[in-house]
């Protein structure tokens, strides 16, 4: 039988013992506590750090990179900037946040592309009317260039026709660049045309200098003709437009391998590594033009260049710098595009350049006229000297000579007369004379015939006329007959 105070013992022992396990459980209980409490604390503060870093990202997107993303589609050179934070690329984050600004591309892109297809529509239909109305006024202009003949009437005529052209080629190159047909149709024409076409649509015409290697007779297709007319007029409205009044603009048409180069030479400021590559995205024809693209007010000669380019299969360069510190531009017209016109039946304008390959220069002979004082009968008596034209080149005739003379201090020839001319025999009897010429002496240069004034040649004809009217007439009876004197030749018979 057990005790009581060995009962009071073992009470307290597991008293002891169940207090320290309840301890341990409560100290463990604490701990665990703290321990999720810490958690808690921890994963709110990375809460509330996450939480903050993603409105950083938004607001950063809606700040910098919306409108960054926006204007890249005008400036292809913009850079957008990346996320606000290190370690958000690649996220499930970033990866969103990159989905919306492409979405946002997308969008404005197609907006921007209704929005200007409305905007050309209305623009070429305007241009088109304008168009239409500058013809009309054109030809009116050139009817009273042609009706009037008044000096000073046809110099402001004139001046008007190329304020309307200068008025036309902006017309006509809005409407180009909407998307709209060139305006003309025009036959196979010289290169040299088409390039001095373009120049005398521009007020500096006078500064521009061409200068023609190509081969007499190369011509462009007729489809190609009015399209490289207007590239030309653009670039050397550029070229005019961007270098100093008092220099001048250079033109080189020249061969190459793969058909004909028309090169562009200004001395302006040039353009900065920026500006020549939008130029040549723009005169490339590659990418779509849109006209909010083009500035405030829009400039419209590249891109008119660049939609040619493409639809016409031309090609041009302004790449390069100008030898002389401006640009450099060159058309590139291929071999398919080009033809040849025989310039004996059709030659080039008369203001274009001459080419620097022609070999043979064709000249018409001119036709020396000289005059010589001949008696006509005026009243008995009298002699008064008329002036006779002998055109240099007439076939000669032989001179009655008296008889019993011998030949004269000159061999008189008398070459066969050429067929559909009339010979002296032809002529009623009426001897006809020739000029005679001093015989020169051996060494002495002969004197080169002056160049005759307007108003020479018309009193030389009027003499003509009214001596062959007064050979013609019937003879007076009471009029004696002329007598020539020795020295023109020996009596007339």
């Amino acid at each position: 039988m057990i005790e009581l105070p060995e009962l009071v013992a073992g009470g307290l022992a597991a008293g002891t013992l169940s207090a320290l396990a309840l301890g341990g459980s409560l100290l463990r209980s604490r701990r665990q506590k703290a321990a999720l409490r810490a958690e808690v604390t921890e994963l709110r503060a990375r809460l509330e750090g996450a939480e903050g870093a993603f409105v950083t990202e938004v607001e950063h997107l809606a700040a910098r990179r919306m409108p960054a993303a926006a204007a890249q589609l005008a400036h292809p050179h913009l850079k957008v900037p990346g996320p606000a934070g290190q370690h958000t690329p690649g996220t499930p984050t970033g990866i969103a946040l990159e989905y919306v600004l492409t979405a946002l591309r997308e969008e404005l892109t197609a907006q921007r592309t209704r929005i200007d297809a409305a905007a050309q529509a209305g623009m070429r239909g305007a241009t088109r009317e304008i168009q239409a109305a500058l013809y009309r006024l054109q030809d009116a202009l050139r009817g009273l260039q042609q009706r009037y003949d008044e000096p000073e009437l046809a110099q402001t005529l004139f001046a008007l026709d190329h304020e309307n052209e200068q008025s036309l080629r902006r017309a006509q190159v809005a409407a180009v660049v909407c998307g709209a047909w060139v305006g003309l149709a025009r036959e196979e024409s010289h290169v040299v045309d088409a390039v001095t076409g373009g120049q005398a649509r521009l007020s500096g015409y006078h500064r521009v200098r061409v200068h023609n290697h190509l081969e007499p007779g190369t011509a462009l297709v007729s489809h190609a003709v009015e399209p490289a007319a207007i590239i030309v007029a653009e670039l050397l409205d550029n070229a005019l437009r961007h270098s100093a009044p008092d220099t001048d603009v250079v033109v080189n048409l020249e061969h190459v391998h793969y058909g004909v180069c028309v090169t562009v030479d200004d001395a302006g400021l040039g353009m900065t590594q920026d500006e020549r590559a939008r130029a040549q995205r723009l005169v490339a024809g590659s990418d779509p033009i849109l006209l909010t693209d083009l500035g405030d007010p829009p400039r419209m000669g590249l891109a008119a260049i660049g939609q040619l380019t493409r639809q016409f299969d031309l090609n041009v360069d302004v790449s390069s710098p100008s030898p002389y510190g401006g640009v450099r531009a060159v058309l590139r017209v291929d071999s398919h595009l080009l033809g040849r016109i025989d310039p004996g039946e059709r030659p080039p304008s008369a203001s274009a350049p001459r080419s620097t390959r022609e070999r043979v220069v064709r000249r018409e002979p001119e036709r020396e006229v000289t005059v010589r004082a001949t008696p006509v009968p005026q009243a008995p008596g009298s002699e008064t000297p008329v002036p006779e034209i002998v055109p240099a080149g007439s076939p000669a005739v032989a001179e009655p000579t008296p008889a019993g003379s011998g030949p004269g201090p000159e061999h008189e020839r008398t070459p066969a007369p050429a067929p559909g001319r009339e010979t002296p025999g032809d002529l009623g009897g009426l001897p006809r004379r020739r000029r005679r010429t001093p015989a020169a002496a051996p060494g002495v240069p002969q004197p080169q015939p002056a160049a005759r004034r307007p108003e020479e040649a018309a009193a030389a004809l009027a003499a003509l006329q009214y001596g062959t009217a007064a050979a013609r007439a019937p003879k007076r009876a009471s009029a004696p007959e002329p007598q020539r004197t020795d020295d023109e030749g020996g009596a007339a018979r």
